[in-house]
């Protein structure tokens, strides 16, 4: 930040600033030395353990894959019910967010909009959440079920059913909560607390200043490993089924040396992309493989029988609605031993793939999500890819049943020992096939690209300390993530193919699930604490309005008329902002100081972004700080003014109160310095009643004492979190 230039632009202070010793002059952060340095320790943590785990896999397979078998059917035994109550919990969860007053609050300050257009968000939502292997399972997962059912004999038209419906189920809501939560904690913190979007973040109501130790170098780390071991299961997923489709149109072999080619392809193309960020390389992929995904599907729908699918498709939602509320519960706790294994292999180990991803599906929701309200947020991520996820399901899940059930079972039980080779099969079913087979592949590429390069991105800032959240990690970094993650595919694809990146996903996201849970609890904490601070603006409102029928120097309705018309220019801004507004400030800050308050006065210019300011900082005993700013806004001057008034300029200025949720949205241009005082004791009212009521020394007295002669409290409220922190 540049010295305060004046209204004659000498570079120098204006004397009414220039008479308080405690006012600021902040200098400015160039944007090209942003902080990005690497987290030493989550990084090397991180990267040694995919390694060593990748290794370890290459060099010693049977020992790797005998260590695995025994930790999966450890956890799938006994904390199967852990996943099951996370994925059930976190929908809830978010539900009652989003239905609740904190439903108003916005991911970011209350003046933020969103960045991203509704159509290319649905785009970024449908493409870095959903992977290739909704191609590999909307094939092979409804014939599974319709085949070898969890629960009664197979074949029959109960399993068929609620074949499609277990599919939907498991990419259903339930996931799309997991990734709500983190999404709507990693923004909040960021974007409306100042913090790194990182995930120790999100725990500082919890965890305190320990986020910034070890403790919060651990919760990064659990997050990264999980991040990776759920990704790299999505691309070895794509790349069987991506193998599976060359061998298909072009009699490529299907095999690890395919695979391993196809990895490397995936892993430069998507560093590419990942280093072009979010606005270029993601943005595009995601519009691209939306439209070649709804294309897909939609000549599927018309190709083949269209009017039983429509009907199909129709009975699945009600079926869904129907068997929910049992399915999401469901333990098989009465069942055998197939329903437990079926269990193990399907269930468990979605909401263990999905709660590995949450951290990375998470944070990149968060990124791309700014400006949009908790309500807006949830009924957006949990509704529209969860309405294509249905549509996809139920077109390629019926089309697959109603081959099998008019008689050609072998492709059934073709496609239950080969999941891979069922969407292929399915497509030779229609005309145009070699066409549509490739169209078919690229979407899967398109859909591997585009999970590899939004994960490279995410890991790279979860290793990093970034000091804006709107940043992202360095591209090397990035580069590095990218390939790790498909160094970890290739030795997870050699031992032993899909299944064990299946048992590695459910291994490794035990961490994961646990940190998720601890972010519901800091993210209600955090929220009821803002929610105490919607609540004082009702208690102080009389105040607020008696300040305003101060007598006084204030204005006549007159002045006020002529003030609403005018267009103040940047320069009269600039002046009004550091006189007025100053003096306002300073003269309030010197009667809070001689309270006992710590106060202080700063202003703030930017050359380069045009950024300019006037704030006030009170802190009362370390609790979280009260900020009253005065920001300059710049905005094109409306035709009709210059209708009016052809002198007008054609750039105007505003000067829009600020405080730490945000811009407020009225303009002070021209107030009285006793109606600026006033403005800011409205809001300094509403903080110290805020403050009040979390104090338990303060409230909670009936009667006058309790019967032992002290006075009755409530609990202590939370600690609050710094606002740069």
């Amino acid at each position: 930040m540049t010295s305060q230039p004046t209204a004659a632009g000498d570079g120098t202070m204006p004397h009414s600033a220039e008479q308080h010793p405690t006012t600021r002059i902040r200098p400015r952060q160039d944007p090209r030395h942003r902080t990005r340095q690497i987290r030493k320790p989550v990084f090397c943590i991180s990267a040694g353990g995919a390694f060593a785990v990748a290794l370890w896999a290459l060099f010693s397979p049977d020992s790797y894959a005998s260590a695995m078998s025994a930790s999966f059917g450890w956890i799938t035994g006994w904390l199967g019910w852990f996943y099951i109550l996370l994925a059930t919990g976190a929908l809830v969860f978010v539900i009652y967010l989003a239905c609740s007053r904190y439903g108003r609050i916005r991911i970011g300050p209350d003046h933020s909009r969103p960045e991203f257009g509704i159509l290319t968000w649905t785009s970024m939502l449908f493409a870095a959440g959903i992977g290739t292997d909704l191609m590999y399972f909307a094939v092979s997962g409804p014939l599974t079920h319709y085949l070898a059912p969890p629960e009664g004999p197979g074949g029959t038209e109960q399993a068929a059913r609620k074949a499609s419906v277990w599919t939907i189920f498991h990419y259903g809501i339930n996931g799309w909560a997991l990734y709500t939560v983190m999404g709507i904690a990693l923004g909040y913190f960021a974007y409306r607390r100042g913090m790194p979007l990182a995930i120790r973040s999100a725990l500082y109501p919890l965890l305190g200043k320990r986020v910034h130790g070890r403790a919060g170098d651990a919760v990064d780390i659990a997050a990264v490993l999980g991040t990776i071991f759920g990704v790299a299961a999505s691309l070895g997923i794509g790349v069987v089924l991506i193998n599976v489709g060359l061998n298909v149109v072009f009699g490529v072999a299907v095999g690890i040396p395919a695979q391993i080619g196809l990895v490397v392809v995936g892993v430069v193309v998507a560093t590419l992309s990942a280093v072009s960020g979010i606005d270029k390389g993601i943005k595009r992929l995601s519009q691209a493989n939306t439209a070649l995904a709804v294309g897909l599907t939609v000549f599927v729908l018309l190709a083949g029988k269209t009017d039983y699918l429509l009907n199909a498709l129709v009975m699945n939602v009600g079926d869904f609605i129907r068997f929910f509320p049992g399915m999401t519960m469901e333990t098989f706790a009465m069942g055998d031993g197939n329903a437990h294994q079926w269990l193990a292999d399907w269930t468990l180990f979605f909401w263990a793939w999905w709660a590995a991803w949450a951290a990375f599906i998470g944070m990149f929701l968060a990124r791309v999500s700014k400006g949009r309200t908790i309500r807006q947020f949830v009924a957006g991520v949990l509704i529209i890819p969860f309405t294509y996820i249905l549509m996809w399901v139920s077109i390629y899940g019926n089309s697959a049943l109603d081959i099998v059930r008019s008689g050609n079972r072998e492709f059934g039980e073709a496609t239950v020992d080969n999941p891979e080779e069922g969407f292929f099969a399915l497509l030779q079913n229609y005309p145009l096939f070699t066409v549509v087979a490739a169209v078919a592949g690229l979407t899967a590429l398109l859909f591997y690209v585009t999970s590899a390069d939004s994960a490279a991105m995410v890991m790279s800032t979860l290793t990093s300390r970034i000091d804006d959240p709107d940043d992202d990690g360095a591209r090397a970094p990035r580069v590095f993530w990218a390939v790790a993650t498909g160094l970890l595919t290739i030795a997870m694809l050699t031992v032993g193919g899909v299944g064990s990146l299946q048992q590695a996903t459910v291994v490794m996201a035990i961490p994961a699930a646990i940190v998720i849970v601890m972010v519901m609890i800091s993210l209600f904490k955090s929220l009821r604490e803002e929610g105490a601070m919607m609540e004082t603006a009702a208690t102080i409102l009389p105040n607020a309005l008696s300040g305003r029928s101060e007598s006084g120097d204030h204005r006549t309705w007159r002045a006020r008329i002529r003030r609403d018309v005018a267009f103040a220019t940047p320069e009269d801004a600039d002046e009004f902002l550091f006189m007025d507004v100053a003096c306002a400030l300073q003269d309030a800050g010197d009667e809070l100081r001689a309270a006992g308050y710590d106060v202080t006065v700063t202003a703030c210019t930017d050359d380069d972004t045009h950024h300019v300011r006037m704030e006030i900082t009170c802190c009362v005993d370390g609790r979280r700080p009260f900020v009253y700013a005065v920001h300059r806004d710049l905005f094109a001057t409306p035709a009709f003014a210059r209708r009016r008034n052809p002198s007008t300029p054609e750039v105007s200025a505003r000067l829009v109160v600020h405080l730490d949720s945000g811009g407020q949205g009225y303009d002070v241009m021209d107030y009285t310095q006793p109606q600026l005082v006033n403005d800011l004791l409205d809001h300094l009212e509403r903080y110290l009643e805020y403050l009040r009521l979390g104090d338990p020394s303060s409230h909670g007295i009936r009667g006058g004492t309790t019967e032992s002669g002290s006075p009755t409290a409530e609990e202590p409220a939370p600690e609050r979190m710094p606002v740069d922190a």
